[in-house]
């Protein structure tokens, strides 16, 4: 069952991508990076391999193409490719695993194309995977629901897929997730987490609600720790990638893992969520 198992990635977005923090982050078992062209202003994969180079072989090592410099997404199959072959030079080594970055974002432009579009920007990936240049290929969909109705059993299927989640992640992106996940047929450890907490574990909702609830021991972890082993639930997925520079907070992270959630109170959780999402609909 999907989150039994539970690990964690840690996410470059934001951060320094200082040398201290990859020692600290193997040091606490974490032995999974995720970064993306666009990173650190679309710098990440020269700085990461300058300041960290000969610890990267430690690391499963994940990155998303898809924007380009100038504020731009494209999914044109050439420039994906050549983005991949420009990532495996600034690394200095081949992703484990590449990522189409925020489909959504071009295919709103594509229509009625849209299908076809994405078809050839999987069928991209694939090739780029067969060729070598990565390990594997996923997809990271900030909104998956666009997606839903744009593949069929002849579009590439990814490895990985990446989604939100957590507890501020609304019914509508839950579902359309779980529903792409049944779509593409995806099995364990296929499916990843991002942004557990919204954007920042300091923001005040954080002090107004209490996510021990969804704990069996609550009382026993802090409420940001409760809040991120809830976000293997919702939906479900068996890594999150999350994003600090700071030691200690990744550690109370990877402490949070020993949490047991109370399935129970993750259903009742969701059906409060669609009968609310019924009440506004109506």
């Amino acid at each position: 069952m999907r989150g039994a198992d539970p690990r964690i990635v840690l996410g470059l977005h934001r951060s320094r991508h200082e040398r201290r923090l990859l020692t600290a982050a193997l040091d606490l078992g974490v032995t999974a990076l995720d970064t993306s062209t666009n990173y650190l202003g679309f710098h990440s994969h020269r700085v990461l391999a300058q300041a960290s180079g000969d610890l990267l072989p430690k690391f499963t090592l994940s990155t998303k193409v898809g924007y380009f410099p100038g504020r731009k997404h494209c999914l044109n199959p050439v420039r994906l490719r050549a983005s991949v072959e420009q990532a495996v030079s600034d690394l200095g080594r081949e992703p484990d695993l590449v990522f189409l970055h925020n489909p959504e974002h071009s295919l709103r432009e594509a229509a009625p194309h849209g299908r076809g579009v994405l078809a050839q920007a999987c069928a991209a990936l694939d090739a780029a995977s067969v060729k070598g240049l990565c390990a594997a290929w996923g997809v990271a969909s900030w909104n998956p629901a666009p997606l839903l109705n744009l593949i069929d059993p002849t579009t590439p299927k990814p490895s990985v897929l990446m989604v939100r989640s957590g507890l501020l992640v609304g019914t509508g992106a839950i579902d359309a997730a779980e529903n792409l996940i049944k779509a593409w047929d995806l099995g364990d450890r296929t499916v990843w987490g991002m942004s557990p907490f919204g954007g920042s574990a300091d923001a005040p909702v954080w002090s107004r609600i209490d996510p021990r609830l969804f704990l069996r021991d609550g009382a026993r972890f802090s409420r940001v720790q409760a809040a991120f082993r809830t976000a293997y639930h919702l939906p479900r997925v068996d890594y999150v990638a999350v994003g600090t520079d700071d030691r200690d907070h990744l550690g109370e992270l990877v402490d949070a893992l020993a949490c047991e959630v109370e399935e129970r109170a993750i259903e009742e959780y969701r059906r409060l969520l669609h009968d609310h999402s019924r009440g506004h609909s109506a």
